[in-house]
């Protein structure tokens, strides 16, 4: 089991989890939340087949990391990346987020630049901000976040089912596009998440990324999915490609919210495309 030290809470270490297979470029992924670096599976096995060095990593209150009730906000959380990227010395990656992990990625650049990285992925990305405004009509506000912790607060087993119905759009993918053996392996996936880490991440949903947003100096591949129910493509994938209109924007018809695991083919083509020629 490899590890990394990122802190300390009392009296404990704070021990991220992460694994570093194959060779070649590295590609450093980052997973959307309440899960872990398993969600990469349906992208680990093409990856390295194609020759990369892959790297995920837990972060914490996540997967087989260490739980935390600290760090929950994009400066530690991104932080934690860069100590994961400095330790295992990475140069020329190419950093991909999905969800709460384009949050990182954009507040990682915003704090420590580009040196490291060839190039960048957001996957149904959080960019700008998916705060409520006149500009967003879809994004959440205050009383959303606080909706959401309470209902994780209440009952985070049953909040977690609801959640995979609007996750991967199961009334329309279920039993043809997602089996409900993946679903499960998700749901407990997310259910074995820190209760404490599950309830705090909603709010880092408010924060603005238009400052970490102008650093960005290298190629950048943004997907979406055209049916994402949580993230919308008008207030979230559009606007991400508005702030950074040098960016590659591909959409996934008809892609929900997690359709790195429904659109699997779809999405990793255009993922091996973009790391073989990001011009």
């Amino acid at each position: 089991m490899a590890t990394i030290t990122v802190g300390e809470e009392n009296s404990a270490p704070i021990e991220l989890y992460y694994e570093d297979h194959g060779s070649g470029r590295a590609v450093v992924l980052l997973a959307g939340w309440p899960f872990d670096a398993r969600s990469w599976e349906p992208q680990l096995h093409p990856l390295l087949a194609a020759g990369y060095r892959v790297i995920t990593i837990d972060r914490r209150g996540f997967g087989r990391s260490s739980a935390p009730t600290t760090g929950y906000d994009f400066d530690t959380l991104s932080a934690d990346v860069e100590v994961l990227i400095r330790t295992l010395d990475v140069h020329d990656a190419s950093l991909v987020g999905f969800s709460l992990g384009t949050g990182e990625v954009a507040r990682y650049i915003g704090r420590f630049g580009t040196d490291r990285l060839r190039s960048v992925v957001l996957i149904e990305s959080l960019t700008p901000t998916f705060a409520q405004s006149p500009d967003n009509p879809k994004g959440v506000d205050e009383a959303g976040v606080q909706g959401v912790q309470q209902a994780i607060v209440e009952d985070r087993f049953a909040w977690l089912t609801g959640m995979m119905g609007n996750f991967l759009n199961l009334d329309e993918y279920q039993g043809n596009r997602v089996s409900e053996d993946t679903v499960r392996a998700m749901w407990s996936a997310g259910a074995d998440a820190s209760p404490y880490a599950t309830w705090a991440c909603p709010q880092t949903w408010l924060e603005d990324f238009d400052a970490d947003l102008e650093r960005f100096d290298v190629p950048t591949l943004i997907l979406h999915g055209t049916a994402d129910r949580i993230l919308s493509i008008d207030g979230q994938g559009l606007r991400a490609h508005e702030a950074l209109p040098a960016a590659r924007y591909v959409e996934i018809d008809g892609g929900p919210h997690i359709n790195p695991v429904t659109h699997t083919a779809e999405v990793n083509q255009e993922l091996l495309r973009f790391l073989v020629d990001p011009s």
